[in-house]
């Protein structure tokens, strides 16, 4: 008889297994673990899951390997990766692959638990796209934009510059902001690494990393006194910078054309 979980780990490191589950316990979900990819794609046709959270460095199928035949399979299940070889290209070549989410080990146990709220948050948006339910439905990015994974956006001005947000899918998988936390003028972000905080009624902090690498030259102030207008218009007025990118013709080929959203 199958079973059902909420959380599927997939780690070499059994301690990390066991860390993993006792977290997901301690916030109401239900977890198992497996070793190896080969044991968790036989775990994956037997039992029922909402969530992955696989490790990268793993023998025989690595984590990269584990996205594509999650996909090739067609199982529809959001996979959140982490690994202690925590390289920004990692980052970005994993959200690139198709995992909604990324953790660098060690992690703590907040950050655990706010990527596992958000890769829920986002399995229950794909059950509803099949279902009569609307409370999850969002709006894609605008066809010139590019995106990071499914998390971050930005699109090039006509000046060379580049505005930079959150997406509407993102908001809405980590549900009611109460706060946003922003970098400086004239910090310097990195593709993949940190840029944005947002923290929720849920008292949850979610992290959104930065689509390109660049200079910040303008914060978009709003957001600080009212951040819900990331969330009611994320594409226009919901921006969060502006850069000078430094990096644009090597990174842009890492990110998403959202033009293939609609496809």
């Amino acid at each position: 008889m199958a079973e059902k979980y909420d959380i599927l780990i997939v780690d070499d490191e059994q301690v990390i297994i066991d860390s993993v589950i006792k977290i997901a316990s301690m916030e109401g979900f239900s977890a198992a673990g497996e070793l190896n990819a080969h044991k968790a794609l036989e775990r994956l046709q037997k039992d029922k899951f909402k969530l992955i959270v696989c490790d990268i460095m793993m023998p025989e199928i690595d984590g990269f390997q584990f996205i594509n035949e999650i996909e090739r399979r067609k199982i529809d299940i959001p996979i959140i990766i982490t690994t202690g070889y925590s390289t920004v290209e990692n980052a970005v070549q994993s959200l690139y692959q198709g995992a909604i989410g990324f953790i660098p080990k060690p992690f703590t146990t907040d950050e655990l638990v706010s990527i596992i709220h958000r890769g829920l948050n986002y399995w229950k948006l794909l059950k509803s796209r099949t279902g009569t339910k609307s409370e999850f439905v969002y709006v894609p990015c605008p066809a010139k934009y590019y995106r990071l994974g499914y998390s971050a956006w930005m699109n090039l001005d006509y000046d060379g510059t580049v505005l930079v947000g959150a997406t509407d899918l993102y908001t809405k998988t980590i549900n009611t902001i109460k706060k946003i936390s922003v970098m400086n003028i004239d910090d310097q972000t990195v593709q993949g690494q940190t840029c944005a905080w947002f923290e929720t009624e849920e008292n949850l902090t979610h992290h959104l990393l930065s689509p390109l690498s660049g200079k910040i030259i303008l914060v978009n102030e709003k957001l600080i006194s009212n951040p819900s207008l990331v969330e009611k218009d994320p594409y226009f007025e919901g921006w969060i910078y502006r850069y000078i990118p430094t990096e644009y013709e090597y990174e842009i080929k890492k990110l998403i054309p959202c033009s293939s959203d609609r496809s």
